[in-house]
């Protein structure tokens, strides 16, 4: 990776859903940067993704953790082995999420359960155990990742999008308590991005509709970049964003 600034340094971080994707972006572009970091997915590749990242990016630590965060023994195991291993917390990025894309009449009392738990409790579980730490250090950066869909809506999104709209309940609450204490909370919320799956799909010989609309949505005429959302993050994770809390940052490419 090209030689950057490194804002992180001595600083240690938190990325969920770091297996794959743009998670995995993330915690490259934050250890890039100097972050000591664990990089937290229910994946067992998130092994291989530590490794690769570590190989990557020498003199920072970078630590896997597999198990599901939305349950609230593991959030706090997670935490609890970021500050056993780094002594703070810096930052975290809520980056878990997923669910199936599908008319809401279609999802099982499972299938929603699991959509909730993916994207809203994971945030909520991890926040709610990394906050103590911050309130102690009277320092944090907490970034969530969600969708931009939640605002412009998109067919057959109903279901994880509420799950990704409370997240954004949840920040807009957060800000104003957590303020005093040092620690922002913000969200960044891209439009179609270019990850494995969606270069897949676009590859095949009829891709989904689904698809194909959402990106003939965004002005710029193309999907979004992992590395648009990692940059993103790295800002508001930064010490330069100090000032910024409560915020929702599209990366939509001028689409509504």
């Amino acid at each position: 990776m090209a030689e950057m600034t490194r804002r992180f340094d001595g600083q240690s971080a938190i990325v969920t859903g770091a297996a794959q994707g743009i998670g995995k972006v993330i915690a490259l572009r934050l250890a890039s940067e100097g972050a000591n970091l664990i990089a937290a997915d229910m994946k067992p590749t998130i092994g291989r993704a530590v490794d690769e990242i570590a190989g990557r990016c020498p003199g920072v630590q970078v630590l896997p953790f597999q198990g599901d965060v939305s349950q609230k023994a593991v959030a706090e195991l997670l935490i609890g082995d970021a500050r056993r291993a780094f002594g703070r917390i810096d930052v975290l990025v809520n980056n878990a999420g997923g669910g199936g894309v599908q008319p809401y009449e279609n999802f099982n009392e499972e299938q929603i359960a699991t959509t909730f738990a993916n994207n809203l409790w994971t945030a909520f579980r991890c926040i709610q155990a990394v906050v103590p730490i911050m309130r102690e250090q009277k320092y944090g950066r907490i970034v969530n990742v969600t969708a931009n869909a939640v605002f412009g809506g998109l067919t057959d999104h109903a279901v994880v999008n509420s799950a990704k709209a409370g997240v954004h309940g949840l920040s807009s609450g957060l800000a104003i308590e957590l303020a005093p204490f040092g620690i922002t909370i913000n969200t960044v919320a891209p439009a179609v991005t270019l990850i494995e799956s969606t270069a897949e799909r676009l590859q095949l010989k009829e891709p989904p509709p689904n698809l194909l609309r959402a990106i003939a949505r965004i002005p710029m005429g193309r999907p979004g970049k992992m590395e648009e959302v990692a940059a993103a993050v790295a800002f508001f994770a930064s010490r330069e964003a100090s000032f910024v809390s409560g915020q929702v940052l599209r990366l939509n490419g001028g689409a509504a």
